[in-house]
């Protein structure tokens, strides 16, 4: 059977997560978008648990279910070198367990707990549970695995089981690095609110036997991931070099010989797009027979809010994106199969915009610094680069 899980999110105990990260919310709009398996996020807090508990039937083999949607208790943990790691976790139980053995700070506090241990250490505990185990967004700049290391064996050691690409990376940038070939990659939204613009923006495609944690944990060890769905990564807001007071774009060579300052004053930050140039193997990607297409998608409300030049929540874009829900049953429906001329009947203006990203013909200006990239129909997309006059360089800073 094809799932599409959503395997990173945050629960409403994770800081800067909405309140509305609820059990019931999240199992609802996940519904709306077409998801079938989510990770619960912050399965190392005991409140949390509880309300997973109280709010789900366990249905056996690790998985926690909620009217049509199924659950998977996953955590992400902020180890040494603030570096974040995914792990997806077989049962409550265990959970529980785990969490009383993890020195943190903050694990009664926050959704995400904080600790010392390394990358090697944190797999070891992850192991010893029979979890599976892999870096969460592992280029972005602030707790990226990459931001640290030069290698993924350098942080743990052993080979993970998975890499998650996060929003500024792709699988075209990814493997361009000789030492994820055979590694998984997943693509996961890391949501910290449950509405669809966010629940599932980046999502994995799964041939499963069944909705268990032993077949997922199956499918993720024998390249059983059918396809990696994800924002195009110029969109991403770390895509690019920037400053992340002004968010100018800005030449990584000038960044470093200026100690990382802007001229703004504020501080540069290495986009994903140059981390990634600096320990790639090869300028083009190679990628092995097993590796799964990454297909790039937009949350379908943002590309409503584009057409009509309005807010995402504001009534206008989410009247506009319950007609078709209504119509075609789920965002990811609308996004990639229904046909055009289906789309036309319900909406005529929204037509040309998923045409035009189903056939990649948008601009993309990247992001970087902290600020997502932005989109118009003016021209292609250029992959991976910026207009000249939009980096500030040796002639201009």
């Amino acid at each position: 059977m094809i799932v599409n899980a959503d395997l990173h999110v945050h629960s409403c105990f994770s800081m800067a997560s909405s309140k509305d990260m609820l059990i019931d919310n999240i199992a609802l709009q996940a519904k709306f978008k077409g998801l079938q398996l989510l990770g619960t996020g912050d399965a190392f807090h005991p409140e949390w648990l509880k309300i997973i508990e109280n709010s789900t039937k366990y249905s056996g083999d690790g998985i926690y279910s909620k009217n049509d949607c199924d659950f998977v208790l996953t955590t992400e943990i902020e180890g040494s070198k603030r570096i974040h790691h995914l792990i997806i976790i077989p049962t409550m139980e265990i959970a529980k367990e785990m969490a009383n053995n993890l020195v943190s700070v903050n694990k009664y506090k926050d959704g995400r707990p904080r600790t010392k241990m390394n990358g090697a250490e944190i797999m070891d505990l992850a192991k010893d549970y029979d979890c599976l185990i892999g870096p969460a967004h592992a280029f972005t700049p602030w707790t990226g695995m990459y931001k640290s290391y030069a290698s993924v064996y350098d942080c743990y050691e052993k080979k993970p089981d998975f890499l998650e690409l996060g929003l500024s990376a792709d699988t075209n940038m990814a493997d361009k690095i000789k030492e994820l070939q055979d590694i998984p990659f997943l693509s996961n939204s890391d949501a910290h609110s449950p509405w669809p613009h966010r629940l599932g923006r980046e999502f994995n495609q799964i041939n499963l036997e069944d909705i268990s944690f032993s077949s997922l944990k199956s499918a993720i060890k024998n390249n059983k991931i059918k396809a990696n769905y994800g924002l195009v990564p110029n969109l991403g807001k770390y895509h690019m070099t920037g400053c992340t007071k002004c968010y100018q774009i800005v030449d990584p060579i000038i960044a470093k010989e200026n100690k990382m300052k802007c001229r703004c004053g504020g501080t540069i930050k290495k986009g994903v797009d140059f981390r990634i140039s600096e320990i790639a193997t090869w300028k083009k990607p190679h990628h092995p027979k097993n590796r799964p297409p990454y297909i790039h998608l937009m949350p379908l409300a943002e590309i409503i809010s584009m057409v009509y030049d309005k807010g995402v929540t504001t009534k206008t874009v989410q009247s506009k994106w319950k007609e078709l829900i209504n119509q075609f049953e789920n965002e990811i429906e609308v996004l990639i199969n229904v046909p055009l001329n289906k789309i036309s009947k319900i909406n005529e203006d929204l037509t040309p915009a998923i045409d035009s990203f189903r056939k990649k013909t948008l601009y993309v200006s990247p992001g970087g610094g902290g600020k997502y990239g932005e989109i118009s129909f003016d021209e292609k997309i250029q992959d991976h680069t910026v207009k000249k006059e939009k980096i500030i360089t040796l002639d201009n800073f």
